[in-house]
């Protein structure tokens, strides 16, 4: 017998108030700059229960700032629209009537609906992918290793630049973030996840140091640093067969630096 397929789970998140944003972020920009308020629904307030879209749009284009119920069914990819970043509350729902997207193979992992059941609130780190817990563990960790990386550069400024550099170029050279992590997020659909990673992990570190007395120069590398650890964390499943690709790996995770990475994977 052949196996059941997997059931699709439908994903929608909302602001921190359980509120849902806009869907169409320049719309919103627009309208808010005219003094008009962005009709929402707090999702929170309606677990179980069947909500009609307030104010429905056409289907299915983008004519209002908030014209239809946006779903995922790829976690990784659900921060790629969130108007405030991170953090985030995360819903599993139900489409109910009729469903539609902007079209075939270019938004596959998107749903529309102007109809649906709020089934219950799940873990936000699932918006990270099924390595979300691994992510926000990083995260979390990062201003006390930016904090300490930036003493060890203050204890030995020349031999810590010379080995961060030479780091620095070997990421460079074999474009471990730009290219591996990058086109695996793709491949993987978490492209978003990636992003909001490398935003949040680079703010934290850079922060860290910056109030640690770092220099600008020792600062930047930091913040690459903990940029290309939570990519490595992100997408530690996907880069990992065959002697080149674990020395990428090892890259992303800090290999030739002084400090050991979180052993989280």
């Amino acid at each position: 017998m052949a196996p059941s397929a997997r059931p699709v789970v439908h994903y929608m998140a909302t602001r921190p108030d359980g509120t849902v944003p806009p869907t169409d972020n320049y719309l919103a920009r627009y309208h808010r700059a005219q003094g008009e308020t962005i009709p929402t629904v707090n999702l929170a307030d309606h677990l179980g229960q069947v909500i009609d879209h307030p104010t429905p749009g056409r289907k299915w284009y983008t004519d209002k700032p908030f014209g239809y119920f946006h779903m995922y069914t790829r976690p990784g990819e659900i921060l790629e629209r969130i108007e405030d970043g991170w953090p985030i509350r995360l819903f599993v729902v139900e489409p109910l009537g009729e469903t539609g997207t902007w079209g075939g193979g270019y938004y596959p992992y998107w749903l529309l609906s102007q109809q649906i059941r709020v089934v219950e609130e799940t873990d936000a780190w699932k918006a990270f992918g099924h390595r979300g817990a691994q992510v926000l563990a990083v995260l979390a960790q990062l201003p006390d290793l930016a904090r300490q990386w930036a003493t060890e550069w203050a204890a030995d400024p020349e031999g810590t630049r010379r080995t961060y550099t030479a780091w620095e170029k070997r990421v460079d050279r074999t474009r471990a973030l730009t290219g591996w992590a990058f086109c695996r997020a793709q491949y993987s659909r978490r492209e978003a996840a990636l992003q909001a990673a490398n935003e949040l992990a680079g703010d934290a570190a850079g922060q860290a140091a910056t109030e640690a007395g770092a220099d600008p120069h020792a600062v930047a590398l930091i913040r690459l640093r903990a940029r290309c650890l939570v990519a490595g964390q992100l997408m530690f499943d996907r880069i990992r067969t065959g002697e080149y690709e674990q020395s990428i790996r090892g890259l992303l995770l800090g290999t030739g630096l002084e400090t050991p990475a979180p052993a989280l994977a």
